[in-house]
């Protein structure tokens, strides 16, 4: 494996940040600044981003830390597999569409579960994210398919006691209700989520022939997943009761981490919102209250390339930070999440990610978060283009989220 190092300015700033508001959530090491390029000349303006420094950090991300996304693709087609004009009591518009990821149709394939506003005046603007367990857990409805999933490495039948297992974090008839689509897929048809995974999921059709294991610099399972989203996306655009244009994404942590690479990738994700993504997403591998590279790597051995790899036990080695990953949306609008007690992915540390990408923001022309203040809890800044709040509880997506998300949502979208 080869150990990549990129020479920039660091950020010894940065170590007093965190201290106001945990004293024991620092950095243990200074961060990478976005804008001083590998060779240490500063970026102070937004042509050398574009052109220069923006293309140098994907290329560290994809080379070290998610993977390289293979440009070409199988032939993706879709089919939408039922319509109800009147589902959920006639507040939405279900589509169930299945997104083939090659011409064998018995090859791996991804369920898209799709609900629009029934009363909706022309195009909806559409949330859409990854889920843990299968479409059938984010409502209750009992005409969402049941399909196989993977449970602990094995494929097995959805059961029916499932139906609405996850909706909380859904909260699909509020989004109905405020004038938005949802779209959905179970993360599990593009990719199962354990070591070996691989075997079952869309990096099978990529292997170059011959090789019966990805190269060292090749994409890892969140990858995978970054992958599908886009492909969602693709469908999303034929699709004639969506605004492909007003796309906001949303992840919930190790989701988080994979959304947040899909939408450095593909703007066509318009609003992008992290919500307790963690280490590997918008927090910091340098933080010192967070969860570990090396927690990362053994317990999930395949989410990263092999390249990550060598980095555990040595995160001040990493070229790259979440501070980083973050700025690669700029200037989309963009939400970062935490939870008071979500100790692994450290809200002091996202939050200080999210101030650091904001100086992207502001070169771009566009308010990053305005301060460096940690705001107090359930507190949101919605006031910029990126967007922060802490709330009480644990590791979850929960009602209080999803309203800061509507409205921030509402403000970009141009909608009241």
């Amino acid at each position: 494996m080869r150990m990549l190092w990129a020479a920039a300015l660091l950020i010894p700033a940065a170590l007093g940040i965190l201290a106001q508001n945990e004293p024991g959530a620092v950095l243990k090491y200074p961060l990478p600044d976005a804008l001083v390029s590998s060779d240490g000349k500063p970026v102070r303006d937004a042509q050398t981003w574009r052109k220069n420094r923006r293309p140098e950090i994907m290329r560290l991300f994809a080379d070290q830390v998610f993977g390289e996304t293979p440009s070409a693709r199988p032939e993706v087609h879709f089919r939408v597999t039922s319509t109800d004009d009147h589902a959920l009591n006639g507040l939405a518009v279900r589509k169930q569409i299945t997104v083939y990821f090659s011409q064998q149709e018995t090859g791996p394939r991804m369920r898209l579960l799709l609900y629009s506003p029934a009363k909706s005046r022309g195009r909806a603007p559409v949330f859409i994210g990854l889920n843990f367990f299968g479409n059938e857990t984010v409502n209750a409805d009992p005409e969402i398919d049941l399909p196989e999933v993977w449970i602990k490495g094995q494929k097995a039948p959805a059961q029916e006691s499932a139906r609405g297992g996850n909706a909380q974090q859904w909260q699909v008839e509020k989004v109905l209700s405020r004038g938005f689509a949802l779209a959905t897929a179970y993360c599990g048809d593009i990719e199962p989520d354990f070591a070996g995974g691989m075997e079952f999921g869309v990096r099978q059709l990529f292997l170059r022939p011959g090789r019966s294991k990805p190269a060292d610099s090749a994409w890892g399972t969140l990858g995978a997943w970054a992958w599908g989203l886009s492909r969602a996306v693709d469908y999303l655009q034929t699709d004639p009761d969506v605004d492909a244009k007003k796309i906001a994404l949303i992840g919930h942590s190790r989701l988080g981490k994979a959304s947040l690479w899909s939408a450095a990738q593909d703007t066509r994700f318009s609003v992008v919102i992290s919500n307790e993504s963690g280490v590997g997403g918008a927090s910091l591998y340098r933080a010192a209250a967070a969860e570990t590279i090396e927690h990362l790597n053994t317990a999930f051995p395949h989410w990263f390339c092999v390249n990550f790899h060598q980095y555990t036990g040595h995160p001040d080695r990493v070229p790259v930070d979440g501070n980083l990953l973050l700025s690669l949306i700029a200037p989309r609008p963009l939400y970062v999440a935490s939870a008071e007690l979500d100790h692994s992915s450290g809200p002091p540390a996202e939050f200080l990610s999210a101030v650091e990408a904001s100086k992207v923001y502001e070169l771009l022309g566009k308010r990053g978060l305005g301060t460096d203040k940690q705001p107090p809890l359930n507190q949101p800044i919605l006031t910029g283009t990126v967007a922060y709040h802490v709330r009480d509880g644990k590791h979850d997506v929960t009602a209080f989220d999803w309203d800061q998300y509507l409205a921030f949502a509402e403000l970009q979208f141009g909608r009241q």
